[in-house]
């Protein structure tokens, strides 16, 4: 007997397939397909990225384009770093250090993270052009008693 013997035979097999390639790829709190989406959802990464594809930028000027350019107001030191850290951790940016005294530190997009972030703007393209039909199924939703 299977998890999914209360449905008919076709939600069966679509319900089997999907349990299984949730388990092929994503079964572990840090596997790739979690991590990613994860980051790609979180208040500050995404901008990161986009900040990123202008070009390369040194902490401090990273913090002050976030700070400058996000609905989300200012953002903290710690929480940058932990951003950049877990970004070059899954191979979407690269930090760089200069040999200067006192060192500079730079973060640019890797290849892996240019084609991240050409997907992810695929995202937004479809959520910018759908931005209407979204606001007013939030508004019929919100008028619901």
């Amino acid at each position: 007997m299977s998890d999914f013997d209360d449905f008919d035979p076709a939600c069966r097999a679509r319900l089997t397939a999907l349990a299984q390639d949730m388990q092929d790829h994503g079964a572990e709190q840090d596997a790739p397909i979690r991590t990613i989406f994860g980051l790609l959802g979180d208040r500050w990464s995404m901008l990161i990225l986009l900040l990123l594809d202008v070009g390369p930028f040194r902490h401090a000027e990273l913090r002050r384009l976030l700070d400058r350019m996000s609905a989300e107001g200012g953002i903290s030191q710690r929480v940058l770093t932990l951003k950049l850290r877990l970004l070059e951790r899954n191979g979407i940016v690269s930090r760089s250090v200069s040999g200067d005294v006192p060192p500079r530190v730079g973060y640019a997009l890797t290849a892996l993270g240019q084609a991240l972030l050409a997907e992810a703007k695929r995202l937004l393209g479809w959520t910018q052009a759908r931005r209407e039909e979204i606001e007013e199924a939030r508004h019929i939703f919100d008028a619901q008693p």
